[in-house]
């Protein structure tokens, strides 16, 4: 099959929504790291919770972008385990300083 026979479907739609819906959700879970942290003053453990959210957002942000970007194409290539790996780690990652920025 060539690229040109190819009929993607909505499966290249589907995948953008999944994915803008997985930055929203983990922008609004940084936000809420971000404002549970400052709620009762600025510490050092608040800013560092703080910016360890925002570097897990933004590694996820650039995973996200790349298979947005690789949706594009004509043949998409699969998500490689780096890029998933990393996905999932972020998440993670996410998860764990939004519940040490509530002790």
């Amino acid at each position: 099959m060539t690229a040109a026979e190819r009929d993607p479907g909505l499966q290249p739609e589907r995948t953008r929504l999944a994915w803008r819906r997985t930055t929203l959700a983990c922008t609004v879970v940084a936000l809420l790291a971000v404002r549970q942290a400052l709620y009762g003053g600025v510490t050092a453990a608040g800013v560092l919770a703080v910016a360890l959210s925002l570097l897990a957002w933004l590694g996820l942000l650039a995973v996200a972008h790349r298979r947005v970007a690789v949706m594009e194409a004509a043949r998409p290539a699969p998500l490689p385990p780096r890029h998933a790996l990393t996905a999932a780690a972020c998440t993670v990652a996410l998860a764990v300083f939004a519940a040490a920025a509530l002790f």
